[in-house]
């Protein structure tokens, strides 16, 4: 089945180049009206300007789409406000939010500033959480929405000279895990790409032939299977090049040592036993890991007074 966006308004952050540009045009051709976003600044996050973001919505316009381009700040929540205020004025409603924007400040962690490590954070974590907020009592009110953070390898298994953007591209899942819980009843599905593309953001991290392959749309292709009405939801998707794959946190089922000897050596001894993967699950909230081990101590309780 063609997956298709037409009546649906889409917000995506950081759409004036890349990732986002790719995103949103690829939206538009689908029938998507779309608010792009972009500060317009620089991969650092310095400097803004309109320029990439009014191209962007020129070339949907040109193809018969509807557009308007907007230049928050995503780590101003007043910005955000107003942006999502702009859609609700001409389209009356927003279904869906791409959060893509981010910037890199990359340095090893003796090297890096704190100024560095709180800019990223604010622009990839409070950009996602200032943008969600700013849509989500509508998408309730709706009883729709679609949410799509931007994670990372980065973030998700870690990369040298980037404790400040791995740090950050963890968070937004945290932030994911707890508002698929909390938008569930209101037919809110929340997931996450975690793109590999050759963009300004990562064109002096390759060599020219291996951007090439990575070229975004391919990236988009994985992205849109996120945010129509058949989305999954708390769905981490990887994507770069041609290959597709999902990433899951998953925990063991772990070991019961009862109260008498819990101590270091006792959880060193019984090592094995709580690390081994044979019956690994993925949990669906925090609160089931305290059952999973409420359970553990009232079974073994109930082994001793037999």
């Amino acid at each position: 089945m063609t997956i298709n966006f037409s009546g649906k308004v889409a917000i995506v952050t950081g759409a004036g180049n890349g990732l986002g540009r790719s995103h949103a045009l690829e939206l538009a051709k689908r029938g998507a009206k779309v608010v792009v976003n972009d500060l317009g600044g620089a991969r650092d996050g310095s400097g803004s300007s309109s320029t990439a973001s009014q191209e962007v919505v020129q070339l949907i316009k040109n193809m018969g789409g509807e557009a308007i381009s907007h230049g928050a700040n995503v780590a101003n929540f007043d910005e955000v406000q107003d942006m999502v205020q702009q859609a609700m004025d001409k389209w009356g409603r927003v279904d869906i939010l791409i959060n893509n924007a981010g910037i890199l400040r990359d340095k090893s962690f003796s090297k890096m500033s704190l100024a560095d490590f709180k800019l990223v954070m604010d622009v990839h974590v409070m950009g996602s959480v200032n943008c969600t907020k700013a849509v989500w009592e509508i998408m309730k009110t709706q009883n729709y929405g679609r949410i799509v953070m931007t994670t990372s390898s980065s973030g998700m298994y870690g990369n040298f000279g980037q404790a400040n953007y791995g740090a950050a591209k963890m968070a937004v899942l945290g932030l994911m895990n707890t508002l698929v819980i909390e938008g569930a009843k209101n037919n809110i599905h929340i997931n996450a790409l975690a793109p590999t593309a050759g963009t300004r953001m990562t064109e002096d991290l390759m060599p020219d032939d291996i951007v090439k392959a990575f070229a975004p749309e391919a990236v988009t292709a994985g992205m849109l299977t996120l945010c129509d009405d058949d989305a999954p939801n708390r769905f981490i998707l990887c994507a770069g090049a041609g290959g597709y794959s999902s990433a899951s946190i998953f925990e063991t089922e772990g070991c019961f040592i009862p109260k008498a000897s819990q101590n270091p050596e006792t959880v060193r001894e019984h090592w094995q036993d709580l690390t081994a993967q044979a019956n690994q699950a993925a949990l669906t909230s925090g609160a089931k890991q305290g059952e999973k081990f409420v359970l553990k101590a009232m079974a073994f309780m109930q082994a001793q007074q037999k």
